[in-house]
């Protein structure tokens, strides 16, 4: 039985739009588990970012719980919660947001040096990231206008990962990437999860969902569906014409 990493119970989210509430999140029950790659996707405007802000404590819901590990976050400080980001989650997003006056490594140093003070072991956990995802000890002493938009997307993912989160939080990672740049940053996100590393994706592109081993389709606020797809494998037809019908099945 697999565990179960992040939980919701009723989960909503409603915002006031000139006067009148909008939900954008209704009533919803979640379970994430450990080691999965889960993707969420949905049309533009269902919700997407959203559920995705409100599981990982940068937003708060309206209504509801989310219990992580047993212990209810949804009622945490804005404090609370920024020491629950550190300690338990990592993200990318879609912009990469590193700090130009810092080289590439001390980027990923200052977001470990939140929760570490460990120096030396941070730059060895760093170097053997950047091992990981094919970033060259010269690049990491680049500052990050010296380097392409495919390498800063994978300096975003060992900065994610110094802090060996549990859970790591990805918004569209490959939605400012060209093609191929995208494709290598979907390769390292799944080497990861092999290694046992969960993954939550939010995304509206069929290659990168193929990835995922669990698709989670989000409408009108709610999750309308959901499918099994099993783990990854290069070149397996069925897996993107079983994504293809369910997605179809969900008025995609």
């Amino acid at each position: 039985m697999k565990e179960i990493l992040l939980k919701t119970e009723k989960l909503s989210k409603s915002f006031s739009n000139g006067g009148s509430m909008q939900h954008v999140l209704k009533n919803i029950d979640l379970e994430l588990y450990k080691g999965d790659f889960t993707v969420i996707m949905g049309a533009s405007g269902a919700g997407k970012s959203t559920l995705l802000y409100a599981l990982s404590g940068m937003d708060t819901p309206t209504l509801g719980d989310i219990t992580f590990g047993g212990r209810v976050i949804s009622d945490l400080s804005q404090d609370g919660l920024a020491v629950f980001r550190r300690e338990h989650c990592g993200f990318v997003f879609q912009q990469i947001y590193l700090i130009d006056g810092m080289s590439v490594m001390d980027n990923v140093l200052s977001a470990g040096l939140l929760v570490s003070h460990d120096k030396k072991a941070l730059i060895r956990r760093a170097k053997e990231l950047f091992a990981a995802v094919g970033i060259d000890p010269e690049t990491q002493r680049k500052f990050p206008t010296q380097i392409s938009g495919g390498e800063a997307q994978r300096v975003g993912i060992v900065r994610s990962l110094i802090n060996s989160p549990e859970i790591l939080f990805a918004d569209e990672p490959t939605g400012a990437l060209n093609s191929q740049t995208g494709l290598d940053v979907l390769d390292t996100l799944t080497r990861f999860n092999e290694q046992g590393q969960s993954v939550v994706m939010v995304t509206h592109d069929m290659r990168s969902a193929r990835r995922g081993n669990r698709i989670l389709y989000l409408k009108d606020g709610v999750i309308l569906g959901e499918c099994d797809l099993g783990r990854y494998a290069p070149g397996d037809g069925e897996r993107h014409k079983k994504l293809a019908a369910f997605l179809q099945d969900m008025g995609w």
